[in-house]
């Protein structure tokens, strides 16, 4: 990290800091998935380990209708080694044949045969022979290492019960379906979006530490019309809107207007600019902002070494040109605070958000 204030504030608070406090700033995406396969038990676990105050689930459902943490109701042969199976691999909706490229969704399969798999990094092998070969191909800057001793798939209520016993709080993304609504008929995406809550609801979690979220913005519309779980957030998607003018963005945020819906989380990358090769808040940060929108965004420690040429990829690349090394990651994370003031960030591990939380004393 080069030289100057903020380094030599955070040098000045590790020499002092002997305990790091849990921050409901440092949420941790899919747990701490940069090492841990993501949506699992010991995922979750390192993240509240690292002392993330907010750990999300994603949220889908299986052929019997059970919720389950997964990132894509569809991402069952590349995070779990479900292809080295053969009676469960039958069952994919495209089975795993050599050379070819298999699918395999939660909606394929019961709880029960879920529980069977493996989880293991987000990872395949394209054209592989063998199902082994398959479920390889992990980055080079992640880990197999936690995947040795086959982590199971959590369900949605196992999340919870696991965040209940450590104090932390919630943030489950209703993820789109990828199978045709109403499914089998009788399913409608409103009965899934409640289904959600429901489980909150019985577990008896108040809606103050629930931060439901979708990229259907309908679904967050649905939570705020239809349930007490005010803290839905609206998931963006269209990056285009980087670029909008402050009434284009206007028309584009009307229904989240319109239903009440007061947080927005980008991706960010759409919440920076530079000027003058400082990092500044971009427009759409702003009008964001001015519409009366606070701010989550997402996802940091999601890249390689930003030393690397285009090490940072998609999260860095509205601020590219200023970007030289690893410790960068804290002039974003500084940027993010000062120039947009974000509620909250996700991360892939949350331990670097905590130490700027508590280093800039952050809630």
């Amino acid at each position: 990290m080069n030289d100057g204030y903020l380094k030599s504030k955070l040098m000045a608070c590790a020499e002092q800091t002997q305990v790091y406090e849990k921050k409901d700033y440092s949420i941790g995406h899919r747990g701490a998935a940069l090492m841990f396969p993501e949506h699992t038990i010991e995922s979750y676990m390192a993240a509240i380990v690292q002392g993330a105050g907010i750990v999300e689930c994603d949220v889908t459902f299986t052929k019997d209708r059970q919720l389950v943490c997964r990132h894509s109701q569809c991402d069952l042969h590349t995070t779990t080694n479900v292809v080295t199976i053969p009676e469960l691999n039958a069952k994919c909706s495209t089975p795993f044949v050599p050379g070819g490229e298999p699918l395999c969704c939660t909606s394929d399969f019961t709880l029960a045969e879920i529980k069977m798999m493996c989880a293991k990094m987000d990872a395949s092998v394209g054209g592989a022979m063998t199902p082994e070969e398959y479920i390889g191909g992990t980055s080079n800057y992640r880990t197999d290492l936690y995947s040795v001793n086959c982590p199971k798939v959590p369900s949605h209520a196992e999340s919870i019960e696991l965040m209940m016993k450590y104090g932390v709080k919630y943030t489950p993304e209703l993820k789109t379906p990828s199978v045709e609504m109403p499914y089998e008929g009788d399913y409608t995406q409103e009965d899934y979006a409640q289904q959600m809550i429901d489980e909150y609801l019985m577990y008896g979690v108040h809606p103050d530490i629930v931060w439901p979220q979708s990229f259907l913005w309908t679904d967050v519309a649905y939570w705020m019309k239809n349930t007490d779980y005010y803290q839905a957030v609206a998931l963006e998607e269209t990056y285009d809107a980087y670029d909008f003018s402050k009434d284009e963005f206007g028309d584009h945020v009307s229904i989240l207007l319109n239903a009440g819906v007061s947080i927005l989380a980008p991706p960010l990358n759409m919440l920076l600019d530079t000027v003058n090769n400082q990092m500044v808040a971009s427009d759409y940060a702003k009008y964001a902002l001015e519409y009366g929108f606070d701010i989550i965004g997402w996802t940091l420690e999601r890249s390689s070494s930003l030393a690397l040429p285009g090490g940072g990829g998609f999260y860095y690349e509205s601020v590219a040109d200023v970007v030289e090394n690893d410790g960068d990651m804290f002039n974003y994370l500084y940027a993010l605070d000062t120039e947009v003031g974000v509620l909250g960030i996700f991360s892939d591990w949350p331990a670097t958000v905590t130490f700027y939380a508590n280093c800039m004393h952050h809630d």
